[in-house]
């Protein structure tokens, strides 16, 4: 089946925090939202039915994961990471932050150090603080036009309060699919300081032609021992909606550990249309993705290209995976602590501030690429209109 990426869809009324409550969240209307992290187009057609079928039979009880579930993920995991899941490690969570939350109550006392690399995303942040926990950045370091991870300043900074990383793989928002070696290397020192890895791994399926995802717990017995990835269909088939992610954990104490705390927040039982999404998903919805991924990709080569010849002063940093793209637009002749305002009133795209992901630089911005190219290209000619009509010295670059 040949899918349609290009249709334009009206998301209004819909209840969606992305366009129907941008004003609300963003502070100005008629906003064009490019900014929160879920896609504008419909998910396949085999787990729309999917949720048909649940919808027609009209009882919406209690439910449990079937059977059928856990060999969807086995296999999809096998499938398209080479990655063997065994059925007793998968636990259910509704959701990856709400899973995070848990993790850092279930191995993290009150005043202990939990690692990010910034910029990383946002709920991050807000799941340490709210528990009580501190932040210990680690910062990645730009390089030749990619992140990069700065482990011997990690290692400098870890001490006895440092019990967790929230790593995050592929990375949001600065789109590093992360090589081998660099994991391994990360995971080295993790293990080496006891520190438990907890990879964030729900882009893991958006990955463009030439990289490759490796999910942190397949690289050996040893790291699947030390470390909890979280992930799901969610990202891959647009179903974030239905509150449902699979937290895999071979280990038996980390995982009896993380079902305690699950049971103590009365979190028991998974959504129903969630159930039969995820298992519709994982066994149709392989030839949507590689559609969906080769549109992306095209996406990303349109920003590239239209940024490069008409807006010159924004960077593109070029994403290996997720549908986010980091923009660095310290240079556009607006002040980069006003570049988000700028965005928001004057050229009424709504994108994500770079500080809100922990970067130290005012002046980036995080963008959904997720949507038909018509509303892409219409996001990139309000920018570059808006940036055309800057008085000549205030739109001159500092080198001219």
């Amino acid at each position: 089946m040949k899918y349609d990426f290009d249709s334009v869809i009206n998301h209004y009324n819909t209840n969606s925090i992305k366009w129907d409550f941008a004003k609300e969240v963003l502070g100005e209307k008629d906003i064009l939202p490019m900014w929160v992290a879920d896609m504008d187009f419909k998910s396949p057609e085999p787990v729309i039915d999917a949720m048909k079928k649940v919808a027609k039979h009209g009882v919406f009880g209690y439910s449990n994961m079937r059977e059928s579930y856990y060999e969807e993920v086995i296999n999809w995991m096998k499938r398209q990471h080479n990655w063997d899941v065994q059925k007793e490690w998968i636990v259910f969570s509704p959701g990856v932050i709400p899973a995070i939350n848990m993790l850092i109550k279930a191995f993290t006392q009150p005043g202990d150090q939990v690692i990010v690399q910034s910029p990383t995303y946002h709920a991050f942040f807000f799941a340490i603080r709210n528990n009580g926990r501190q932040i210990l950045d680690n910062p990645l370091r730009l390089e030749d036009e990619q992140y990069v991870m700065e482990l011997a300043d990690l290692e400098q900074k870890m001490n006895h309060l440092t019990k967790m990383i929230l790593l995050c793989s592929p990375h949001n928002p600065v789109g590093r699919v992360w090589r081998r070696e660099e994991l391994i290397a990360l995971g080295e020192l993790c293990i080496k300081n006891g520190i438990l890895v907890v990879s964030d791994e729900i882009h893991m399926d958006m990955v463009y032609k030439g990289y490759q995802h490796i999910p942190f717990a397949s690289i050996s017995e040893e790291y699947a021992n030390e470390s909890i990835v979280c992930t799901g269909a969610t990202k891959t088939f647009n179903l974030p909606g239905l509150q449902i992610s699979a937290i895999i954990v071979s280990n038996p104490e980390l995982r009896k550990q993380f079902r305690d705390v699950l049971r103590s927040c009365g979190i028991y039982f998974p959504n129903i249309f969630g159930i039969a999404a995820t298992e519709a998903a994982y066994r149709y919805g392989e030839s949507w993705l590689m559609q969906l991924l080769e549109y992306l990709q095209e996406n990303v080569a349109f920003l590239t290209k239209y940024v490069k010849e008409r807006i010159p002063r924004i960077k593109v940093i070029p994403p290996q995976g997720t549908y986010l793209v980091w923009l660095d637009c310290r240079n556009t002749g607006v002040s980069p602590t006003e570049v988000h305002k700028f965005m928001l009133k004057e050229a009424k795209v709504g994108l994500e501030e770079g500080t809100t992901f922990g970067c130290k630089e005012a002046g980036y911005e995080r963008m959904n690429i997720a949507c038909p190219r018509v509303t892409l290209k219409e996001a990139l000619r309000r920018i570059e209109t808006a940036l055309s009509l800057l008085p000549k010295s205030q739109g001159a670059s500092p080198a001219e």
